[in-house]
């Protein structure tokens, strides 16, 4: 009886926690989702081992237009992503790089590169290149500025172009991005292996 009382007292706290993301309903430990303001959902869920997140977006009337696919590190950060469209062709994939130096930012997303699913881009050398960049900084007391955006489109945003793939709250918890400084791969680096 004691187990079944944590849980309900469980459930009860992430569904208070989801208010601090507008339309967002935790549906349990594995499911939640987000009604936004354009009547159109975002249905998350995840996998046991706490490893993969999918997002699914369905427009007002239904349909499906994109899925999401995030594997995430043991320490719940993104680490790569899939995008595929409303009839699974393979868009976009994206890599995410965690400043590993100690310090305020420790453990923080500071960059993001997507790649053309269809398309392999290549530089000079016959190296990949992504399609769009963010590079994200912090101000002096550890928070996210917006994003400093690059893309190869001309006249284009890169957030225009494409739109974020990066996880903007935890989906289980309603609370900021999924990523905790505190609990960040030591070992980890930028993207690109700089």
């Amino acid at each position: 009886m004691k187990i079944a009382n944590l849980v309900a007292a469980g459930l009860l706290l992430a569904a208070a926690a989801s208010a601090d993301v507008p339309g967002l309903e935790v549906k349990g430990p594995y499911a939640s989702v987000k009604t936004n303001k354009d009547g159109s959902r975002e249905y998350f869920s995840r996998t046991r081992d706490m490893r993969t997140i999918t997002k699914q977006t369905k427009g007002a009337d239904g349909t499906l237009r994109l899925t999401t696919v995030y594997r995430l590190s043991p320490q719940g950060n993104p680490l790569t992503c899939d995008i595929f469209d409303g009839k699974g062709e393979r868009l976009f994939k994206s890599r995410y790089g965690y400043d590993p130096k100690p310090g305020l930012t420790f453990g923080k997303l500071v960059e993001e590169q997507m790649f053309d699913a269809r398309v392999k881009r290549t530089d000079t050398s016959g190296q990949e290149i992504p399609v769009r960049r963010f590079l994200y900084t912090y101000d002096a007391r550890g928070n996210r500025n917006a994003p400093i955006s690059i893309t190869t489109i001309p006249g284009k945003t890169a957030e225009e172009a494409f739109g974020p793939s990066a996880l903007e709250f935890d989906p289980f918890d309603g609370q900021g991005a999924p990523v905790a400084p505190k609990q960040a791969n030591p070992r980890a680096k930028p993207v690109g292996g700089k």
